[in-house]
This record gives structure tokens, C-alpha cells and sequence, in this order.
């Protein structure tokens, strides 16, 4: 089955045009982690951490890396 990521922060590394993710792999968490070091603080890559949004507005990427100049 092939997933298809729609993303509009265009100052991602992993934004394509066409408002396409072109990220291997994505990280999505609650917005109560939105500043959390999630691979050194929770090492929740693949893990079984849980957590619960009420709607996409309470949601954020971690996959997120600034495009380099």
C-alpha cells in the first residue's frame, strides 16, 4: 500500500513539490511533546508510548529538519 504525506512547511528538508513528505520514515506526536528530545528524553522511535489527540489541531511532526542553505 502506498501512503501519500501531504505537507505544507516548505522549509523542511523533506517538503517536494507538491506539497509532498518525502521523509523515509515519520514521527507525529501531541502537541504536549512538541519541544521534546523524543529520541534521547523518551526514545519512543518504534516504541509502544502512547498518547491520545482530540483532533489534528492538538497533533505536531517531529520529522521536521530545516532545509540547509
Amino acid at each position: 500500500m502506498q501512503v501519500e504525506v501531504k505537507c505544507s512547511v516548505s522549509n523542511c528538508e523533506y517538503w517536494a513539490r507538491g506539497n509532498e513528505c518525502v521523509a523515509g520514515s515519520i514521527l507525529v506526536s501531541v502537541d504536549k511533546h512538541a519541544n521534546a528530545n523524543l529520541k534521547e528524553e523518551f526514545g519512543m522511535l518504534g516504541g509502544e508510548h502512547q498518547d491520545t489527540a482530540a483532533g489534528s489541531a492538538e497533533t505536531c511532526c517531529h520529522t521536521f529538519k530545516e532545509k540547509s542553505q
